[in-house]
């Protein structure tokens, strides 16, 4: 899937081309407001359907690895550039604090700390911001997720590999066709949602790891003693 622009159009105006239209009539703006909007819908919806019909068993199998890890006593590592960075965030979060009936499950960004991001980076260099936190906290029952659009990052490259040395369960999602995430022998689960558009590969990362979470949570009622 791709977000085409036509030659001579600017990026912003592709996404939102009602701001630069010459309707002066509000119900004609209001118009190409709702067909962009729904073209967008679209577009999710369609890169949604296509990740679900390729990675529903994979989605599945890395759940059940993943349940595996937390009722061994593992730990699950986040971590993302930009806004990959704050969907990474918001992963942890939703594993540590689900609220409802769910579990706790311990989880952690890895960009959230900013003393230890700034330090990294300002002393040894961005490439290794999230390895170093790896090498100093990673266990073996532990899970490494890492999240990129284009999945080129070379810190995130660092990071899986550290991962895999500690023989953490890694897992990886990306954008386009998987970036150099996709030659990587050091990830154990990669998910791509293949679109060359930033805005829907992370609308469509965040479904990903939504869905993960639910069948996680499934996989381990069982092991807690839940139906």
């Amino acid at each position: 899937m791709s977000h085409d622009v036509e030659p001579g159009t600017s990026a912003m105006e592709a996404l939102y081309p009602f701001l630069y239209a010459d309707a002066s009539d509000l119900a004609d703006l209001m118009a190409e407001v709702r067909e962009s909007t729904l073209a967008k819908t679209r577009e999710i919806a369609e890169l949604r359907s296509v990740v679900a019909a390729r990675e529903s068993t994979r989605l599945a199998n890395c759940a059940e690895d993943m349940a595996a890890r937390f009722a061994a006593g593992g730990r699950l590592f986040a971590f993302g550039n930009g806004g990959s960075a704050t969907d990474s965030q918001e992963l942890a979060t939703l594993f540590l604090s689900p609220g409802g009936d769910a579990p706790s499950l311990p989880a952690f960004g890895l960009a959230n700390d900013t003393s230890v991001v700034t330090a990294l980076c300002n002393d040894v260099g961005v490439d290794v911001v999230f390895a170093r936190q790896l090498a100093a906290f990673g266990r073996r029952e532990d899970i490494a997720v890492g999240l990129s659009t284009s999945g080129n990052s070379e810190n995130l490259v660092r990071a899986f590999a550290e991962a895999s040395r500690h023989g953490m369960l890694t897992v990886g999602l990306a954008g386009y066709e998987g970036g150099a995430m996709a030659e990587l022998d050091s990830i154990d689960y990669l998910f791509v949602a293949p679109s060359s558009s930033v805005h829907r590969i992370q609308e469509a990362q965040t479904t990903i790891y939504h869905v993960l979470w639910e069948l996680t949570v499934a996989a381990l009622a069982p092991r807690r003693g839940g139906t």
